[in-house]
């Protein structure tokens, strides 16, 4: 069985469309002092149930539904509950950078735990090690090998270099070289600078070149703005801004589309509606992706398989 929460129903659609199935029937709604209520409309026991939802704005209207859910499912009886996550919220907070601080993504996978999810399936996490957070089997499906489909489609003859954020994207930047067919790659010094208009430097030779400048999420836009800049200050020839998360929060969208970047190219984990939607944007659908790996799942099938890069090697 198929189910979905209320964020993302285009991506819910598509996901069913390209499974052959319906949406789970289910009833939801708010009191009035803002308590959530969902309740399934057809029986659920002994069932494998797949439920998608992506927690974001308002994020934590939609985590505690995903978890309201779950509870509803596993005291119906269903088998199995495999929650699938395109986005993973608080995903960002992995880890404590000073005293006094959560660690906010291992309490999201104690809550998944504790609600009833028997296994996760989510795309490309901000930090691979929120896996071992979870108890249960992680699918971590990677949305790169599309995106770089399409960046390789619409330059075919073009010198692209790929650029890192920052240095800790550089092993993210390293597997798009391998995905574009061995380009080079360079990184900014200081990514801070970036969001806050300072100088800063760019390691590695972006003269005259395509820059592909690749994160997994864009939130504000103000890294990919700055990095545009500097790397037109730099010779760049053009610069295409790549991530699998398409947050855009707040003026994003206007930054983006004032910045001079020639293409943002971003997938549909995250709902893009016409008010976040800019001239230069293109949108990839991972729903083809989300059914195949709900395909393996239930067949008891290999998830790695369709992650294998165009170049033979593990993505």
């Amino acid at each position: 069985m198929l189910a979905a929460g209320g964020s993302h129903p285009r991506l819910a659609d598509a996901v069913a469309a390209r499974l052959g199935t319906t949406i789970a029937p289910r009833t939801a709604h708010a009191f009035a002092n803002g308590e959530v209520f969902v309740r399934f409309g057809t029986s659920v026991r002994g069932s494998d149930v797949f439920v998608l939802q992506t927690p974001t704005d308002p994020i934590n209207t939609w985590l505690l539904e995903s978890l309201i859910m779950l509870d509803a499912l596993r005291r119906a009886s269903a088998k199995t509950i495999t929650v699938i996550w395109p986005f993973h919220p608080y995903g960002r907070q992995d880890k404590k950078h000073r005293g006094r601080e959560p660690i906010s993504a291992r309490l999201v996978a104690d809550l998944l735990a504790t609600a009833g999810a028997d296994r996760l399936m989510t795309v490309d996490l901000h930090t691979a090690q929120i896996q071992g957070f979870f108890a249960g089997p992680v699918d971590h499906l990677r949305a790169q090998p599309l995106l770089a489909r399409h960046v390789r489609a619409a330059h075919p003859d073009a010198d692209l270099t790929v650029v890192a954020p920052d240095s800790g994207r550089v092993r993210l930047a390293e597997t798009w070289a391998e995905l574009l067919g061995g380009r080079p790659i360079a990184f900014v010094q200081h990514r801070d600078s970036l969001q806050h208009g300072h100088g800063t430097e760019i390691v590695g030779d972006v003269r005259g070149r395509v820059c592909v400048v690749v994160d997994d999420m864009i939130d504000t836009g103000a890294t990919m703005a700055g990095a545009t800049r500097l790397l037109r200050e730099h010779g760049a020839a053009q610069v295409i801004a790549a991530a699998t998360h398409g947050v855009l929060s707040g003026d994003a969208p206007h930054r983006l589309a004032a910045s001079g970047i020639g293409e943002v190219v971003l997938t549909d984990t995250v709902p893009l509606p016409p008010a976040k939607r800019f001239p230069g944007l293109t949108v990839l659908s991972v729903a083809p992706m989300l059914a195949e790996a709900i395909h393996e799942v239930f067949d008891d099938g290999s998830v790695t398989k369709l992650f294998e890069g165009a170049e033979g090697h593990k993505v």
